[in-house]
Parts: structure tokens; C-alpha cells; sequence
């Protein structure tokens, strides 16, 4: 089975949103998760630009905003399962 170029942004979002559940139970204030998730997601597309031979980029100035644009969804991701409690 072969994976959707876009399979490499879901798994940057879902490390993203581990991170930032991992912040919660840390000392660190909850206010910085969607700047750590943005920063984390930024850094993490550069790195796949060059890791996944398939990343739905082809320089790195667009591989860290896709990054950066998946980590701040798993902030949103986050924030909707919190409103639909």
C-alpha cells in the first residue's frame, strides 16, 4: 500500500498535537503551545523536504510554512474536540 503524498503533513500535525499535549502536563504556560506546534511544524517540514521522498514540497521556504501551517492545525484540532465537549 502506498501513502498519500499528504500523509507526511498529517504525521507532522500529529506529532505537532503530541507536543503540545506534552506541554500541558509541563511547568511551561499553556499559551505557548501554538507557537511551540508552529515552530515544531515549521521544523519538522524543512526536515521532510529531505526525509520523505514524497513531501508535497519542493523548496524549503514551502516545506516550513506547510510545516508550520500543520502545526498550527493541530492546535485547531485541539481547540474544536475541547468546543464540541
Amino acid at each position: 500500500m502506498e501513502l498519500l503524498p499528504v500523509s507526511g503533513i498529517a504525521a507532522i500535525t500529529a506529532l505537532c498535537f503530541l507536543l503540545g499535549e506534552g506541554v500541558k502536563v509541563s511547568p511551561l504556560n499553556d499559551k505557548y503551545i501554538p507557537t511551540l506546534c508552529g515552530v515544531f511544524g515549521a521544523l519538522l517540514g524543512a526536515a521532510g523536504l529531505w526525509l520523505m521522498p514524497d513531501f508535497p514540497a519542493g523548496d524549503p521556504i514551502t516545506a516550513a510554512a506547510l510545516g508550520a501551517v500543520s502545526g498550527l492545525a493541530a492546535t485547531g484540532v485541539n481547540e474544536a474536540v475541547r468546543q464540541l465537549k
